[in-house]
């Protein structure tokens, strides 16, 4: 990936969202500090991110996975929507392959993880703005991982979620208003579905992987 370096004459402008405060001021520092870029606007949610995009229509939007009252994946797809040709980073501290494909799903062209050094964030800025696409090798590799499994169903995954609050099969049966025998149906497929032995370990897998969050 070459780190490609647009004229200062024309800097690149960015939209940073992140909902840490501390992050946030960082990376704005960080990105002032180049003379090709210039952040715009600032946001600490995803609503907000939508507003500011809608406003600023920023060159670039750095924007953070998991955010309050709008997740950074739904704010992606609304920027996509408002603009076809929105150029999107994600930034987030997860590495699961789900996470990951979500993000690229909902319209983003690169993927860069938050423990990413200065060396590696500012060229992958640089190549999103430019119009290419930045997945790091470590990302790709967490990507194509999950070739290997199955996809939940909608019904899957609720279940899942409710095996990770800690409930028992009966509990689950009526909060979804089906019977324990389709449950257990459920969850012998779900555990298939993520190569896993137990529910434990299927919850494990799944926040592992992105699949679900708890936050």
């Amino acid at each position: 990936m070459n780190q490609i370096i647009k004229s200062s004459a024309t800097p690149i402008r960015i939209l940073i969202a992140d909902d840490h405060y501390v992050v946030r001021i960082g990376l704005t520092a960080m990105v002032n500090l180049e003379p090709d870029m210039k952040v715009v606007a600032e946001a600490t949610d995803g609503s907000q991110a939508t507003a500011m995009f809608k406003k600023w229509n920023p060159d670039l939007t750095l924007l953070d996975v998991h955010m309050p009252v709008k997740s950074g994946i739904k704010a992606a797809q609304e920027m996509r929507q408002m603009n076809g040709e929105a150029r999107i980073l994600m930034l987030s501290a997860l590495d699961g392959d789900e996470d990951i494909h979500r993000a690229i799903e909902a319209g983003a062209s690169g993927y860069v993880l938050k423990d990413s050094t200065e060396e590696e964030l500012l060229p992958a800025i640089r190549a999103v703005a430019s119009g290419q696409r930045w997945i790091p090798e470590g990302v790709a590799k967490r990507l194509e991982s999950r070739r290997m499994f199955e996809e939940l169903t909608p019904r899957e995954l609720l279940i899942l979620h409710e095996v990770a609050k800690g409930l028992a099969n009966k509990q689950i049966a009526d909060v979804q208003h089906i019977t324990e025998n389709t449950v257990k149906w459920h969850l012998k497929n779900i555990l298939a579905k993520l190569c896993v032995a137990d529910r434990a370990e299927a919850v494990s897998v799944a926040i592992q992987r992105g699949i679900i969050h708890f936050r």
